[in-house]
């Protein structure tokens, strides 16, 4: 027997460390910006680099992340359990890819969005109803910015490997900041996200009809 179980608890802790990332982000990018106000001799002298302690801050920050990254596949499972309650027909996989699509290649660029487009249809007042124009631009924001962050990095992080000349690390500097700032939006639209459906499925769940979704 399929039962609905309360995700509000479970929102709060995602969305105080979802901000905790974005303030780690906000601090990242702080240091990015003050390499791009150094000359050369910033990229050379060991002595420079540990004064910021860079090594600590990006190790911190990648804790946080994979904290957050668990407990938001916590709570983004139980969404779709939830959902499974109301439209089960509308949700196009089963509960377990929830998960698993988060760590499929490639993959993983559309499915959990497709998941989350479910979650979001079922959650709402009336399911089988059409979307709404831009019902689903908080959730597409959200998702492009995601997606965006992850490539601009991955470019940036490719451009440190290799940089030699104070040029280079100028310019991978630059992809850096622009990461930085994609994924700041993705975590300030992901809060956002994650407030908006638990919200809808608080209302579904105790019958009070929101004002507006």
């Amino acid at each position: 027997m399929l039962t609905l179980r309360n995700p509000q608890g479970l929102s709060y802790a995602l969305m105080a460390l979802l901000a905790g990332n974005v303030l780690f982000d906000v601090l990242l990018a702080l240091a990015d910006v003050r390499d791009l106000t150094a000359d050369d001799v910033y990229f050379s002298d060991p002595t420079v680099l540990g004064a910021l302690n860079l090594n600590l801050a990006y190790s911190m920050a990648f804790t946080l992340f994979a904290v957050t990254g668990v407990v938001f596949i916590v709570w983004f499972r139980r969404l779709r359990k939830n959902a499974e309650v109301w439209a089960a027909d509308l949700q196009g996989r089963k509960p377990g890819w929830a998960v698993g699509s988060w760590f499929v290649p490639i993959a993983n660029l559309w499915i959990p969005r497709g998941i989350a487009v479910d979650i979001w249809r079922a959650s709402r007042w009336e399911p089988y109803a059409a979307d709404g124009r831009g019902e689903l631009a908080l959730l597409n924001g959200w998702w492009t910015c995601w997606v965006v962050s992850g490539v601009v990095n991955r470019v940036s992080a490719q451009m440190y490997k290799t940089a030699e000349t104070f040029d280079e690390y100028t310019t991978a500097i630059h992809w850096s900041l622009g990461g930085y700032a994609v994924e700041i939006a993705a975590g300030v639209l992901a809060i956002l996200f994650v407030r908006r459906l638990t919200s809808m499925q608080h209302a579904k769940a105790t019958g009070i009809i929101p004002a507006a979704q």
